[in-house]
Parts: C-alpha cells; sequence; structure tokens
C-alpha cells in the first residue's frame, strides 16, 4: 500500500545515521493467515491442555490475528526491526515472530524484562513509526499498521483505509 510505503520512508528518514529499517513480511494472503492462526493455535492446544477453548483463543490472538480481522491481509501491517547498515539486526531482546510463551512475554512492545540496550533500541524504532504516523501492536514489538482496522482504532479515524485485499 501507498501510504505503508510512505510511512515507512519518513520513518527511515527519521532513524539515527548509520541504522536502517528491515522489513521482515508485509502483506500476508488470507490463507497463510489462517494457516498461521490455527497452527498457534493447536500449538498452544497440546501445550496447555487443561485451558479452556475461550483462553487458547485468547492467548492465540495475543501473537496471531484471526482472519476475519488480519491486519497482514490488507497491506496496512508491516512486521519489521531495525539493522545497521551491513544488515546485521540490532538487539530487540527478542526476534521477530518470538510468542508472549516462548519469550516470557518480552516480545510486548513495553516488556520490561529486556536488556537495557534492547530497550533503547526499541524506543528508537516507536519513535521513528510512530513519528510517521504508524501503530503498532503492543504484544509485538515488530508489527506496524497504517490504516487497517486497528489504526483506525488507536487513532479515533472514521474509517480504516484499507480492507482484506
Amino acid at each position: 500500500r501507498r501510504g505503508v510505503a510512505d510511512r515507512l520512508l519518513a520513518a527511515q528518514r527519521a532513524l539515527p545515521a548509520g541504522l536502517r529499517l528491515l522489513v521482515i513480511e508485509g502483506y500476508r494472503p488470507y490463507q497463510a493467515q489462517l494457516e498461521i492462526f490455527t497452527g498457534y493455535r493447536d500449538e498452544l492446544r497440546r501445550r496447555y491442555p487443561e485451558w479452556s477453548p475461550e483462553r487458547v483463543h485468547v492467548e492465540t490472538t495475543k501473537f496471531v490475528s484471526p482472519v476475519e480481522v488480519a491486519p497482514h491481509s490488507t497491506g496496512g501491517a508491516v512486521d519489521l526491526t531495525i539493522c545497521d547498515a551491513d544488515g546485521v539486526e540490532l538487539d530487540m531482546g527478542t526476534v521477530v515472530d518470538a510468542t508472549p510463551e516462548a519469550s516470557a512475554n518480552a516480545c510486548f512492545t513495553a516488556a520490561d524484562n529486556i536488556p537495557a540496550a534492547a530497550r533503547r533500541n526499541r524506543e528508537i524504532l516507536v519513535a521513528a513509526l510512530s513519528g510517521a504516523g504508524m501503530v503498532n501492536y503492543p504484544t509485538e514489538w515488530w508489527h506496524w499498521s497504517y490504516g487497517d482496522r486497528y489504526w483506525a482504532l488507536m487513532t479515533d479515524a472514521p474509517h480504516t483505509r484499507y480492507g482484506p485485499l
């Protein structure tokens, strides 16, 4: 989406010298989103058989959106990180796509159980992308949106700019 690309370019310009955005994933087709959602849901069911179906659903949605509201399927969401000029990723406290369970919730953008350097790197990312008009999904430091349903909710926009493709 042009609006997302424009904002990513603005965020790139706002980064300190020598740092670059590294986009991991943008648009995700419906079927791919469904496979990620059901795969993680099924993993949680196996790992936590005592959880109710409702709890499994809630915990699954902390990591991946259900297909009916998935922002990646609109082209309005990107997963990204910061790297140096040589393409080496900065320490962000977890890898991209770390799950809440595996990371002890360190994947949450405001997590306090990450090293100070990772916290500073997340602050750089947040400043650049927020300043460019994007919004973060708070359980995934790497997930940023513009124009999708979550963005509209968080910015009080009267409507979304992008729907499913």
